[in-house]
Order: structure tokens, then C-alpha cells, then sequence
């Protein structure tokens, strides 16, 4: 159900998203930016040039307490030994009696006492409350969604952008460093959702306009262009990642989603760490897996998937879209795992069978590092 448009959450850039001319859209109960100029000229700027998105629906909360970072270990799903402060990582919220995912989101580890999480923006509240019903004394959880912005800065020409405003470009692939923008905090992290090289980062929702302005201004040269959100789900797609209420939900687990690398499968303890372990040692049921179209036909979510010739369909898509890049229709899909890459299935197309080749993602190279 959607929210009324009067209840709607609004970015802190909001008035300049008006200015630009953007369509809006409901995103997590937030009205944010779908596009300005077109989805596929974004799309196509941000992987030949560079894009700015403003993903301030995205949520920010913080962990924050004596043993901070091994309660997020002992619950999220991802081996947060594996980094060290001033690391990021992609990790998983999952339901510990079904394994479910009940979210995914980055987790950026500032100290032991201290971890930012960025959830999605709809289950922003529903992570904090998991994380708070069971956080030991001294660790506190506190929803910070409303007091930060979230820029995205993605596109070959990022580090010249981020550069020429001064902000820190020199450092590895899911690092991240806090420094200063006129006058407020920044924290600028090397990760994005393009498959392009980039930057994320979050500021407090007073300084958003000036980093926004700054750079706006410092991309001209570039070809920078604001970009929307409807760019930023043709981008992830290409590169296969999953989004949470489609791809990976409550009823889909990481084993199903092939997203086991986001598991620490040698901790002693997360949440849905026993329902996975049994589903790995079994062997799933279906897996997700890439769809490229053979001829014309675009996949879109809920379209129908058939072996060739048979009637009964086997699954459903969970995303689906036209490939800017490749100029073909692309998508994934939960498909039982006697279907393997390299087979073909059918998509039911507005009434008409369509063609498509089992693929394992990313369907473009790419060159986040």
C-alpha cells in the first residue's frame, strides 16, 4: 500500500530536486527523485561519465556502546573480523527462526565501541528495533534516518569530481574516512550500487545543499548529471544485485539468493545461523539466477517463467528491465535449481512467450575498483 503524498518523507535536497525539474516517486515511504532528464541518458552518464544521486531515503543508524561491533558480529550475518575501523561491509539482517532476510544493508565500522549501519529505507525501523529488543547493557541503538543525508557520487570520473571539492579519493574499495565540508562532517565511503567506481557519502541533513552545490559545480566539466533513482535501479540491475521486496525478502534466504560470500559461515553465532547452515548442508530449492533475452522481450517483476514447451510456470521474475548498456532485456529470477546457466526458459511476455538464456550476473563488466 502506498503512503498519501502528504505523508511522504522528503530529502533535505528536496527543493532542489523541484528545481531540477525531477519526476517524483514513492521510495520507502519517502518522495524522492525517479528521474530528471530520462532514465537512459542517466544511466548512460553515470557509466561513461559520472551521476549524483541523492539516496537520503536510505536509512542511518548507529550502534554504539562497549562491545558494540561484536553484538553486530553476534547478530548480522556477515564476519565483521574480517575488517578493521574505517572498513565497510555488505551484510544481512536475517530472521533467526527462518532465515529470511529481513534486510541488507552496509555496515561501517568505526571502532569496537562504534558501528553506522545504512539499512533500506523501509526496513530502517524494523532492523533497529531487532537490533535494540536484544542489545546487551551499555549498547544502545539509536534511528539517526532523519538527522544525515546520502549522496552517491558514481561514474569514471568520480575520484575528479570528489577530488576538486576536497574530499579524500585515495583509499581502497569499502574504506571509508571521516573529514570535514565546509564545516560539517562528511563520511565518504569507496561503494556504490552502479558497479561503477564511486563514492557514498553521508552528511548531516543541514550540510546536504552545500555538498550537493559543491558538487554540482565541480562535475560540469566532467558531464556530471544529477540522476535519479529509476537510473539507479537499470545500473544495479545490470550488475545482478539484489533488492530487498524483490529479489531478497523475508521468504528468500542468503543460500537461495546467492548470497552466501555476505555470510560468516565460521562464527559462532547470527541471527538464522542454524536455519542456513541446515539449508546449505541440504542443498536449496531454487537459486537466483540472470536472465538475458535472446530476442526482444523485456522481463518485468511478477512476468511468469516456463520451461520451454511446458504450461505450469516454475517461478516468477523479481527484477527485470531493459539494458541500457547492452540494449537487451535483462532480469533474475528464483528458478529451481534443475535450471542451470547455459539452459533457456520462456518468459510470458504480454500474452506471448519470449525466449531467455539462464546467465550468472553481472551482465556488464564492472569497474567499482
Amino acid at each position: 500500500m502506498s503512503t498519501p503524498a502528504a505523508d511522504l518523507l522528503t530529502s533535505p535536497l528536496h527543493e532542489r530536486h523541484l528545481a531540477l525539474g525531477a519526476k517524483l516517486a514513492e521510495f520507502g515511504g519517502w518522495s524522492m527523485p525517479l528521474e530528471y532528464t530520462g532514465v537512459v541518458a542517466e544511466h548512460t552518464a553515470v557509466r561513461t561519465a559520472v551521476g549524483l544521486f541523492d539516496v537520503s531515503h536510505l536509512g542511518k543508524a548507529v550502534v554504539r556502546g562497549p562491545g558494540a561491533a561484536a553484538y553486530c558480529d553476534a547478530t548480522l550475518s556477515n564476519d565483521l573480523g574480517r575488517i578493521g575501523p574505517g572498513r565497510a561491509q555488505y551484510t544481512l539482517c536475517l530472521d533467526d527462526a527462518t532465515g529470511g532476510v529481513v534486510d541488507d544493508l552496509i555496515a561501517y565500522l568505526r571502532s569496537d565501541d562504534e558501528v553506522l549501519l545504512v539499512p533500506n529505507a523501509a526496513n530502517t525501523a524494523e532492523v533497529v528495533r531487532r537490533l535494540q529488543a536484544t542489545a546487551p547493557d551499555g549498547v544502545e541503538v539509536v534511528d539517526q534516518h532523519r538527522d544525515h543525508a546520502v549522496l552517491a557520487l558514481q561514474g569514471r570520473y568520480a575520484d575528479e569530481v570528489l577530488g576538486a571539492v576536497g574530499l579524500p579519493v585515495e583509499h581502497d574499495y569499502m574504506s571509508f574516512a571521516e573529514v570535514e565540508h565546509d564545516g560539517a562532517p562528511v563520511v565518504v565511503c569507496r561503494t556504490g550500487y552502479t558497479g561503477e567506481r564511486g563514492y557514498e557519502l553521508v552528511v548531516p541533513a543541514a550540510a546536504a545543499g552545500s555538498l550537493w552545490d559543491a558538487l554540482v559545480a565541480a562535475g560540469e566539466p566532467h558531464g556530471l548529471v544529477p540522476a535519479g533513482l529509476g537510473a539507479r535501479d537499470t545500473l544495479r540491475t545490470e550488475m545482478g544485485y539484489p533488492l530487498h521486496g524483490q529479489d531478497i525478502s523475508l521468504g528468500v534466504t542468503p543460500v537461495q539468493a546467492r548470497l552466501g560470500w555476505a555470510v560468516g559461515w565460521r562464527k559462532e553465532a547470527f541471527w538464522g545461523r542454524d536455519v542456513l547452515l541446515a539449508e546449505k548442508e541440504a542443498g536449496p530449492t531454487r537459486l537466483l539466477r540472470g536472465l538475458k533475452a535472446v530476442g526482444r522481450g523485456i522481463p518485468r517483476p511478477g512476468m511468469a517463467v516456463h520451461l520451454p514447451g511446458v504450461d505450469e510456470p516454475v517461478a516468477t521474475v523479481t527484477s527485470g528491465t531493459f539494458s541500457p548498456t547492452l540494449r537487451t532485456g535483462v532480469g533474475l529470477a528464483l528458478l529451481p535449481v534443475v535450471v542451470g546457466e547455459g539452459d533457456q526458459v520462456e518468459l510470458d511476455v504480454r500474452g506471448r512467450r519470449e525466449v531467455f538464456d539462464v546467465v550468472k550476473p553481472p551482465f556488464v563488466e564492472p569497474s567499482v575498483r
